[in-house]
């Protein structure tokens, strides 16, 4: 019989987890070393635990579950921020806690990595709010518990935690049990759901689709652009969702930005008889600052494990079902005009010593993508000016703009490239992010990965300036790193590595960095307060609704 550890791995192993990433620790031994000698499984350490969850986060983007190994208290709790933002962005990740044996938690013994207290399930409970599910897995329980998480992260598409006792994980797992099959929607309900949402369509004279990052989650995109195609219907995304589907077909509109941005798109939107949002988030940034104007009873969401219809809630339909049964009763609509759009201008501007403007950078940028790229972006001002640019087909866009937590496009790129070592994956980050969780691209190095990374260098928080009361106050200062020096630092031998600061510096860069077969790091310095229209506009709008000093 497999050990309760080797028993939870294989399992993990089964449904997409090739890779576990973490830090070691006396506790978590026993995981540690069979994660390292399971059969298609590696260990990818990181350099801290918060920077592992991220990691784990950015493989499960493209893998569809990741996992992350931590010891008891201060490794579970140094990644906690990470696994908390896997919940708020709906990412599956399997916490894997290594915990003092059972025997010193029976004695309530005053152990190392604890409050000193004698109280063995604080931190469990702790991680209580952003997790779906959790169990102490032993010998008796762990075949039954295993199935139970592992339908709980990927039913509610959030992590669940995992705690092995020392003394326990390595004992052989008893008991048999077969995978939770997922819940399907109640056949009289989802009828009726169907035919209403049909019957809506029918009626409606003008309609869109805004496809939402849930249906990506939830492995979805193709019956998603089953119904696009089906439907004849074009569509918008929102920030969240922006390239969930291929953005250089006929149907795309643009981004839909509420008031803030591409207001064609926004009129066209808003002016439909029927919205169909399928899993998408109506969050402050996807909706402007909450300047959209959706008519509730022109909308039809569909979500995960419900939908709403033109204001009414149904519940006991599971989002798949309806997808599937849409695209397969959808008639083609006819054709559609679809407006203009305020994307970024495929135009670069500046040469030679021309400082590098916005005007200047994101074009290139947007040039310099191709097809099937992996494009990790940091939330900020990058992200945001790269949210207008029309994407290659095929291109994976990932970015974490709800939770939005400083420093994570860094280590989530990074499992992102383990996730898809064949593909070439680019980070967009800002200075100020990158200094968070900068030591990981050590490991891009050590694993053979050459990604290629931008750091935009605007001398500070750039985002916070354009938003506080006074851009001027410290608290929006950095550190000023020699960032083009860094791969070597970090041990990134041979990586094409430049610091560029005028237009014709940062052409050449490109121009190698193109054909470059080794890791590219470029750190890009632009003029202080440089940003792409959409920050400003947030800017424009907060001043307007800030009280007066």
């Amino acid at each position: 019989m497999p050990t309760v550890i080797e028993y939870v791995l294989s399992r993990l192993r089964d449904i997409g987890v090739g890779d576990v990433f973490g830090v070691p620790g006396d506790f978590s031994f026993p995981l540690n070393d069979a994660i390292s000698t399971q059969p298609g499984l590696r260990w990818i350490g990181c350099c801290n635990e918060l920077d592992a969850g991220y990691a784990a986060d950015g493989y499960a983007r493209l893998k569809g579950v990741g996992a992350i190994c931590t010891t008891a208290g201060v490794g579970e709790l140094s990644a906690m921020n990470a696994i908390a933002g896997a919940c708020a962005e709906r990412v599956p990740l399997f916490h894997l806690v290594g915990t003092p044996a059972m025997s010193a938690q029976s004695a309530r013994a005053i152990v190392h990595h604890t409050l000193g207290d004698g109280e063995f399930d604080a931190f469990r409970r702790m991680s209580g709010p952003v997790v779906c599910a959790s169990a102490v897995m032993t010998p008796q329980n762990v075949v039954r518990e295993t199935e139970r998480l592992i339908f709980e992260a990927r039913h509610h598409l959030r992590p669940v935690y995992m705690s092995f006792p020392f003394d326990l994980a390595s004992r052989p797992a008893q008991g048999h049990a077969r995978p939770i099959e997922p819940p399907g929607s109640d056949p009289d309900v989802l009828r009726d759901a169907v035919e209403a949402i049909l019957a809506a369509l029918d009626k409606a004279k003008t309609a869109c689709v805004l496809p939402g990052f849930l249906a990506a989650r939830a492995g979805l995109r193709s019956i998603v652009q089953a119904i696009v195609d089906a439907s004849g219907l074009p569509f918008a995304t929102m920030f969240t969702d922006k390239a969930i589907l291929d953005e250089r077909q006929p149907a795309y509109l643009g981004m839909y930005v509420g008031r803030l941005m591409n207001e064609d798109v926004r009129e066209f939107v808003e002016s439909r008889d029927v919205v169909l949002a399928i899993g998408s988030l109506f969050s402050d940034l996807n909706t402007g600052a909450f300047t959209t104007r959706i008519d509730p009873a022109r909308l039809i969401a569909i979500n995960d494990h419900d939908l709403t219809i033109c204001g009414r809630r149904v519940l006991g339909v599971e989002m798949a079902d309806v997808l599937a049964a849409l695209a397969k009763r959808l008639k083609w609509g006819g054709g559609f005009v679809l407006p203009r759009t305020d994307g970024i201008s495929r135009s670069a501007i500046g040469s030679g010593s021309e400082p590098i403007t916005a005007a200047a950078l994101y074009p290139r940028w947007a040039d310099f993508m191709r097809s099937d790229d992996i494009v990790v972006a940091e939330a900020g001002t990058a992200f945001m000016g790269l949210g207008l640019a029309e994407l290659p087909t095929g291109v994976d866009f990932l970015t974490q703009s709800l939770w939005a937590s400083i420093g994570w496009a860094t280590p989530a790129a990074l499992g992102a490239a383990v996730a898809a070592p064949h593909r070439r994956v680019m980070l967009f980050t800002g200075e100020g992010a990158h200094q968070c969780s900068i030591q990981e691209i050590s490991q891009f190095a050590r694993l053979g990965l050459t990604p290629v990374i931008f750091v935009l260098n605007n001398g500070g928080y750039l985002i916070e300036r354009l938003l506080c009361r006074d851009p001027s106050l410290a608290y929006n200062d950095i550190a000023a790193w020699r960032y083009a020096e860094m791969p070597s630092v970090f041990g990134c031998d041979g990586w094409m590595s430049a610091r560029v600061t005028t237009c014709g510096e940062l052409d050449q860069a490109l121009e190698r960095a193109s054909v470059a077969e080794t890791g590219v790091y470029i750190e890009v310095v632009t003029p202080p307060y440089e940003s792409p229209p959409l920050p400003l506009r947030l800017q424009e709008m907060h001043r307007a609704r800030s009280p007066r000093r």
